[in-house]
């Protein structure tokens, strides 16, 4: 077999097992997988906040709560076990929904709660009655719109920290232990003003 030949062969069985001909070493020394990037830091909200936002929404066993930006997992998990309600976590960090998944597991409440590693703006809202939040202003002022849009009417929102801006005033707001939290529901006026 020729050199030229030789070549040509071992070209051919790089391309059909899919390796290219590359020194072991660089073929070893693959990229990891670029962490996500992140709009909002990880903050978990204290357990004493997560109990009076699901309990001035009045969260039942009825409800379908979302909870954007759910980190790892509490509102959503104490939603289930303590509500009964049926509950989704958004995160778009995987290693924050690996952690909610556990966190679910270890509370015995899996069959009631979904984790989806997903970017909030491109998640339908539409069946929930409960959306929580904990993110930032100018995350929620972004996300308003939406939220008028798919949410039916009476679904509630309840979000830490920060509100909706001045065009979405609260119709609740509380502190618990020096910490806001802001309610709203949804009413006829919005889906009349998101259709304007």
């Amino acid at each position: 077999m020729t050199s030229q030949s030789r070549r040509t062969l071992l070209g051919l069985g790089a391309a059909a097992t899919g390796l290219a001909l590359l020194p072991a070493p660089r073929l070893l020394a693959q990229p990891a997988a670029a962490a996500p990037a992140l709009d909002v830091p990880y903050v978990p909200t204290p357990q004493d906040v997560v109990d009076r936002m699901l309990q001035l929404a009045k969260v039942n066993k009825n409800d379908i709560l979302f909870d954007l930006g759910c980190g790892d997992g509490r509102i959503v998990v104490t939603a289930a076990k303590n509500h009964g309600a049926r509950c989704t976590g958004i995160d778009i960090d995987p290693e924050r929904i690996a952690e909610a998944k556990e966190n679910a597991k270890k509370a015995g409440v899996t069959d009631k709660v979904t984790f989806r590693v997903a970017n909030l703006f491109e998640t339908d809202l539409s069946t929930a009655s409960v959306v929580t939040l904990y993110l930032l202003p100018t995350i929620n002022t972004k996300l308003r719109p939406r939220l008028w849009q798919q949410l039916k009417v009476g679904s509630r929102v309840v979000s830490h920290a920060f509100d909706m801006g001045p065009e979405w005033p609260p119709e609740k707001t509380e502190t618990v232990d020096g910490r806001t939290i802001y309610y709203w529901t949804i009413t006829e006026a919005q889906k009349k003003a998101v259709k304007a």
